[in-house]
């Protein structure tokens, strides 16, 4: 057997022999996609990070601005009239739209002057700068059913309400009811009570009226005065 040279297995290891290292750019080629993916990614996070601090922001101010607005609504309002001051507690929280509507009409006079145009005994008084016929019918026949119940009825006495109809034109009317009235929410929504005053809604409620239960000497509201506390 013929023996190799050893400078023939030199020169046979050289040729085989491939390149074995990573070229210097190759590196820094990977080097700076890594980088690259690393900053995305610490961006992508550093942004949603501060969306979700200034959503939180956001939610705790809004209810803050919502809580101070809510805080900022009357509790009370006391309604001067010619037979005496009566104090009604509003219901802000279940009848927030109306009270606010009421407020608004309060704050703008709507009701310095206002007569009372219809007194229904053991039913309802009325206050109103529009006279409508139809509706006075219908609820002058309401007031004479109402007034042979002797029943236990569901709504209470001294409710504070006001029409369900638009209130355009005339304005807005207010109701105080001087009994419980079954059916109350068919023809009014409620957003308040009297709390005080009741003598001058029954005294009113006393005044000599006409056949169609319009008070025959002038009983108006003087003027509505709101206040945070009675």
């Amino acid at each position: 057997m013929a023996r190799i040279k050893p400078q023939a297995l030199l020169l046979q290891s050289k040729k085989k022999k491939a390149p074995s290292g990573v070229s210097v750019p190759t590196i820094i080629v990977y080097i700076l996609i890594v980088a690259v993916m690393v900053f995305s990614l610490f961006s992508t996070y550093k942004y949603w990070a501060r969306r979700s601090i200034v959503q939180t922001q956001d939610g705790i101010s809004n209810r803050k601005f919502i809580e101070r607005k809510k805080s900022d609504i009357p509790n009370y309002a006391l309604i001067s009239t010619s037979k005496g001051q009566i104090t009604v507690e509003l219901y802000k929280d279940g009848s927030p739209d109306i009270v606010n509507e009421f407020i608004d009409f309060s704050q703008k006079g709507h009701f310095k002057g206002m007569q009372f145009t219809r007194v229904i005994k053991n039913f309802v008084i009325q206050g109103s700068k529009i006279e409508n016929p139809e509706a006075t019918e219908d609820w002058t026949s309401r007031g004479k059913h109402y007034s042979q119940l002797d029943t236990s009825l569901k709504h209470e006495a001294f409710m504070l309400g006001t029409s369900k109809a638009k209130h355009e034109g005339g304005g807005f009317d207010l109701f105080i009811t001087t009994a419980p009235i079954p059916d109350l929410n068919d023809k009014i929504n409620v957003f308040g009570r009297v709390i005080k005053g009741e003598d001058a809604v029954q005294e009113i409620e006393e005044v000599d009226t006409d056949d169609h239960y319009r008070p025959k000497t002038p009983v108006q509201i003087n003027e509505v005065t709101l206040r945070h506390k009675t």
